[in-house]
């Protein structure tokens, strides 16, 4: 089997974040709705698509299903042919033992023949929920500039965030372009140093064969960055940090995803979708199909993203309407970021909010921050609610799924959690 330009890529794409809540509820993170009409996975895909990458393993296992009704047969990112293609790596039962994916490192190592049958003289290790652009080439010929064992993407975050990520001292040899690895600490309590893990690894094949050989012995070691990335480096192994100098979302909180979301708007928006060449696939919600977006005459629409399917009867300011949404008269929404085929009805009010799939506000409640509680966090409404008339809810709430309508009636206190 040929690989283009000798590299394997497999993106790690099955987990749920417990932090994202309700918008994991029925899918993986890598398969969240973003940006109007895309998913988070979109963004590795592109990234590899555009770095001319075109044989990909996804590694799921968590409610595969909204994650393979998207990824389709891989056309979307030009990845169908005879060298290349997306394959779908779910856990699976076979004749030795087996059991579901226990971490990162796990998840490779359960489809080593997959891999050793690509013969790869690279394998490319991505998260499948990071927002950025990367031309990975870069980094992959910097791996092998320096015959290294691994090869990590890193980028600088402040040091008071520093102690969410994984995070490296960098010996600086390589200036701008990156240098070894001095030392790495997994999510440290007290950080010394903030070159952050953006999940992207190269490896040298035959090394992640022997490190992995030694997870499956040890039997408990079974992710990357807590694991087998702080033991390399312990024992003097060729592990590089290649220097990321650009935008990179991260979106494992809802505040996160909430603000990533906002970096798409304004007049000089960090996140450029079109200019970074993302791709989606248009057949996923028969995105394609839907009419063009209808402007009634009394809508405003300002610094804001609206597709089609939509109808705006009402005021939309500084938010992201997915295709299908419906605003009606007299009705504002404001900072949010509203999934596909939402109904929001007259005179309905919406600040800060997320919004899943298929949920109808009716005329009159008011969801999301209050004037008198300018700082609240986003409220994040689950999929398939309806949100009765006059029902007034409050900032940073999470609304599960499929609630009695009963229980969204009257007032709920900013912060509550409904379930």
């Amino acid at each position: 089997m040929k690989l283009k330009h000798g590299t394997l890529a497999m993106i790690l794409a099955g987990g749920r974040v417990d932090e994202l809540n309700v918008l994991t509820y029925y899918r993986p993170k890598s398969a969240v709705p973003f940006g109007g009409m895309y998913r988070i996975i979109d963004f590795s895909l592109s990234n590899l698509m555009n770095s001319g990458l075109e044989r990909v393993a996804i590694l799921s296992q968590y409610r595969n299903y909204s994650l393979i009704n998207h990824i389709g047969s891989g056309s979307a990112w030009d990845m169908v042919g005879r060298n290349r293609g997306i394959s779908i790596l779910p856990p699976f039962k076979g004749s030795e033992k087996s059991t579901w994916y226990r971490g990162s490192a796990d998840a490779v190592a359960q489809n080593l023949d997959f891999v050793r049958y690509h013969r790869p003289e690279a394998i490319l290790l991505l998260s499948g929920d990071h927002v950025y652009h990367m031309d990975y080439r870069q980094l992959i010929e910097y791996h092998h500039g320096r015959d290294a064992d691994l090869t990590i993407a890193f980028v600088k975050v402040p040091m008071e965030k520093a102690h969410r990520f994984g995070v490296a001292a960098l010996d600086g040899e390589d200036g701008s372009l990156g240098g070894r690895v001095l030392a790495y600490r997994e999510k440290p309590e007290k950080p010394e140093f903030n070159w952050a893990s953006m999940t992207v690894f190269c490896f040298k094949p035959e090394v992640l064969y022997e490190e992995l050989g030694r997870e499956i012995e040890g039997g408990e070691n079974f992710e990357f960055g807590r694991d087998i990335i702080p033991r390399m480096v312990a024992e003097g192994r060729r592990v590089y940090g290649f220097k990321f100098g650009d935008y990179w979302g991260y979106t494992r909180t809802v505040e996160e995803y909430w603000q990533t979301s906002m970096d798409l708007l304004g007049a000089n928006p960090p996140v450029r979708v079109e200019e970074w060449g993302l791709r989606t696939n248009l057949e996923h919600r028969d995105i394609r199909d839907y009419q063009p977006l209808r402007v009634g005459p009394g809508a405003e629409i300002s610094d804001s993203l609206v597709y089609n399917g939509c109808e705006v009867e009402g005021k939309v300011e500084r938010s992201i309407l997915f295709p299908g949404v419906k605003v009606g008269p007299g009705a504002t929404v404001k900072d949010s970021v509203v999934f596909f085929d939402t109904k929001i009805g007259a005179e309905v009010c919406l600040d800060k909010v997320i919004c899943d799939v298929n949920v109808v506000f009716e005329p009159g409640c008011r969801v999301g921050r209050r004037e008198s509680e300018p700082e609240s966090g986003a409220t994040v409404v689950g999929w398939s609610n309806v949100v009765p008339a006059g029902a007034d809810i409050g900032g940073g709430c999470t609304l599960y799924p499929h609630l009695d309508q009963n229980k969204l009636a009257g007032i709920t206190n900013s912060g509550e959690v409904v379930k």
